[in-house]
């Protein structure tokens, strides 16, 4: 890698800032052969929607490449990939054998923020992509969390944010770069110190559409209370007084019949012994 040039990178200012066009013959655009090209090992878009790449297919079949590739030049014939894989990967399958392309210059340190400053300003990266750029931004280009928000223009807690989601199990973490887990969600996992609960807890969102919130009360006390067994029911009434006598008189076992407010209720017999269980079964029977 080259020497470290944190200070003198606007990132913020975008691409142009960082691009040199000082060399002779470089600078305009061109047609450069697809297979000319090579990936860009700095992108930090690791995940690429299938329909999403034929729906650009189709509009490139149709309309051409409106935005050209950029590229840096690393030998007479072969060149990297800048900004612009989701455009590459739609001309393959569009069946194009060459795209048109700004030709720049850039160093490795450069490669790597330039490719994070084009996608997280132009595209939308899902939160592990994000948190897996900064991550390689502070360690690889030696920025402090503060340093890097000023020069992307995020918050320093975005990129904290961000970089804890990292701390995830890797399930966790998939379900997130996947589009199957949300930021808010994962966050609130976060909050769960133990990681074989984290995992639990992921399954319950799963099985059970849980909340934001009902995962940040995951292995708190509930702090509902139980209501006391009187609230339940209403007072017996005449009849039903009546009743539960009746049914003691003809079984000559303790039995209470209760009733809510709503007409439900339950009868509830009690019995000693098999003899007793066997005459409230004939009993039954005969009725």
């Amino acid at each position: 890698m080259t020497s470290n040039n944190k200070k003198g990178l606007p990132l913020g200012r975008g691409l142009g800032a960082l691009l040199s066009t000082n060399e002779p013959g470089i600078g305009g655009t061109t047609m450069v052969e697809i297979a000319c090209i090579e990936a860009n090992p700095f992108n930090p878009r690791t995940h690429f929607e299938s329909e999403a790449l034929e729906e650009l297919a189709a509009s490139i079949k149709a309309l051409g490449i409106i935005q050209p590739l950029t590229l840096r030049q690393i030998s007479p014939n072969r060149y990297q990939l800048i900004s612009g894989e989701r455009r590459l990967r739609a001309s393959q399958i569009a069946g194009l054998t060459a795209v048109p392309a700004y030709i720049r210059v850039a160093n490795d340190q450069s490669m790597l923020e330039m490719a994070l400053v084009e996608n997280i300003q132009r595209e939308n990266l899902n939160a592990i992509e994000i948190g897996l750029s900064y991550h390689r931004l502070i360690e690889e280009c030696k920025y402090t969390q503060s340093e890097l928000g000023q020069k992307i223009s995020k918050s320093r807690s975005d990129i904290a944010n961000h970089l804890r989601l990292l701390k995830l199990p890797a399930a966790i973490q998939a379900a997130v770069r996947d589009n199957e887990l949300t930021m808010g969600h994962a966050r609130a996992l976060l909050s769960i110190s133990n990681e074989s609960e984290q995992l639990k807890a992921f399954e319950a969102i799963k099985l059970n559409q849980l909340s934001v919130r009902d995962v940040e009360q995951w292995g708190k006390p509930s702090s509902i209370k139980p209501k006391s067994p009187t609230s339940k029911s209403s007072p017996k009434s005449a009849v039903v007084r009546s009743i539960e006598n009746q049914l003691k008189a003809k079984l000559g076992l303790k039995v209470q019949v209760n009733q809510d407010a709503q007409g439900k209720g339950k009868i509830t017999l009690s019995f000693n012994s098999m003899e007793q269980l066997n005459m409230i079964l004939e009993t039954l029977g005969n009725s």
